[in-house]
């Protein structure tokens, strides 16, 4: 809303431009989502106590948990309901509404708050601790796993093989002397229209690297952003110059209203596709269909195509992510702090994703729609922020499921939005380990009969082991924060 205010306003206000720019609303969206949280806080925690919606202690085998967390009966849950309003009105207030992974990423968040709310309205109705089934759970989780992957596959992420990398390029020397040769040939020769697109440092570049034999390090990079410059020029193409019969369905689908009704993405990709065609021996063909396919973190250009198992990938990725964080979720501001850490990780990628310029130097795909996650994982960050205002140790509100599952789902949904979805058992480490010591706990048990840890999840072994509380959580919050900086040292590593 205030974006498309202030560009009605700009002609009139042009300081009012600034809010073009998605780190502005990013920090827009972030402060507003944490000031709504702490204005709507206590309302909503004081509603919450006159409904009786309190937290119920249950009586675990292991009696010394039961008398750590007594004191805890009572407490209002389900505050994640807080979350949500706050990153729903920040987003309808900062977003640009017309990017539809904005709404990909908002739908999963609300599907998965939305199952989480069922089983703590149930837990509070019947007065128990238990909610809905298992099997009820998992087949909510499943569902919305199963949206997401069937929509992703259907209605692909606009990922970008068009701009021209180091590793596209078959022959440098080529390259540079085609582009060049064609500086007299106007624009009724294909190359002589991309001559003319060129900037006039441009020419230079390309004149210079054309006398050379071999061309290395800095003048591999001037020529390759001169090049890449001139795709994003809705003048490359012209009918009648470039030979049709040398392009593929995929360009000749994309041009098929000319380069004037399609947007600059697509036009960088048509643009890519026509030097391909009048330059076999100088550029490599891209890569399609990137969608379906898994890049392995740490190693550039590998993929894992999955083709339409790709859907069953994403419903696992999110079954598994949401379930860790609902299993994480036993201390005072243990999973929304660690949450936090994860969705900041992927707000960073998100935001590297997003462009062309940083995407291409660290060999990542580049995800064009992926500005506005951005923007989305800024107001969850502002959205978290503002809850832990209330959760921290001793808590006046518990997120329960409402929260647990909503944020464990928006993590994994960034993860597979921003193509990095084998990134994610790094960033959300401590969420994996976590998971991991019930696996392990219970594996043990049905096979020896023997526990390996005092309890499980891993966080309330700690906690019977004598540590305190806020210490279990800060020392769990430290890890987090450790994976989530080897997840991004790791994109440095291609």
């Amino acid at each position: 809303m205030i974006y498309y205010l202030t560009q009605a306003l700009m002609p009139h206000i042009s300081a009012l431009d600034v809010f073009r720019y998605n780190t502005v609303r990013a920090g827009g969206a972030a402060l507003t989502a944490f000031l709504f949280c702490l204005l709507a806080g206590p309302r909503l925690i004081a509603l919450l106590r006159m409904l009786k919606a309190g937290q119920y202690i249950k009586k675990d085998h292991v009696a010394d948990l039961h008398a750590l967390h007594k004191g805890k009966a009572g407490t209002p849950t389900m505050g994640g309901a807080i979350m949500l309003l706050s990153t729903l009105l920040s987003l309808l207030l900062w977003s640009t509404l017309t990017n539809r992974l904005l709404w990909v990423a908002l739908a999963v968040l609300l599907m998965l708050g939305a199952v989480g709310f069922l089983d703590d309205y149930i837990k509070l109705r019947r007065k128990h601790n238990d909610g809905l089934s298992a099997r009820a759970k998992f087949a909510g989780q499943i569902m919305t796993g199963l949206l997401l992957g069937g929509y992703l596959f259907l209605y692909p992420i606009t990922v970008n093989a068009s701009y021209v990398r180091t590793q596209d390029v078959l022959d440098f020397p080529k390259l540079a002397k085609a582009v060049a040769g064609a500086s007299n040939a106007g624009d009724v020769k294909p190359l002589g229209r991309v001559w003319n697109a060129l900037s006039p440092e441009g020419r230079e570049t390309f004149s210079r690297a054309a006398k050379e034999l071999f061309i290395d390090g800095d003048d591999r990079t001037a020529l390759l952003t001169a090049l890449n410059e001139t795709l994003t020029s809705r003048d490359v193409y012209a009918p009648g110059v470039w030979p049709l019969h040398g392009l593929n369905g995929e360009a000749q689908t994309l041009m098929a209203h000319g380069t004037d009704g399609i947007p600059e993405s697509k036009v960088v990709r048509v643009n890519r596709l026509l030097l391909e065609a009048v330059l076999p021996q100088a550029l490599a063909r891209s890569v399609r269909n990137l969608h379906t396919k898994v890049g392995v973190p740490g190693l550039k250009d590998v993929l894992i195509p999955l083709g339409p198992l790709y859907i069953l990938f994403v419903i696992i990725l999110i079954v598994s992510i949401s379930n860790a964080v609902n299993l994480t979720d036993g201390l005072d501001g243990l999973a929304v702090g660690t949450s936090i850490i994860s969705i900041l990780a992927y707000t960073a990628i998100a935001y590297v994703v997003s462009r062309a310029d940083w995407s291409r130097y660290l060999y990542l795909t580049y995800v064009p729609e992926a500005s506005e996650l951005f923007v989305f994982g800024a107001t969850l960050l502002g959205a978290g922020l503002g809850f832990l205002w209330f959760n921290a140790h001793p808590a006046e509100v518990f997120m329960g499921d409402t929260g647990s599952l909503a944020l464990g789902g928006a993590i994994g949904t960034m993860a597979v939005l921003t193509k990095q979805e084998l990134l994610l058992p790094i960033v959300a480490g401590l969420f994996v380990i976590e998971a991991l010591s019930v696996v392990i706990q219970v594996g043990s048990f049905k096979l020896t009969g023997k526990r390996v840890f005092r309890m499980a999840p891993l966080h309330h072994h700690f906690e019977l082991k004598g540590w305190p509380e806020t210490k279990v959580t800060m020392r769990f919050w430290i890890i987090a924060l450790l994976f989530a900086l080897l997840s991004l040292a790791t994109l440095k590593l291609r």
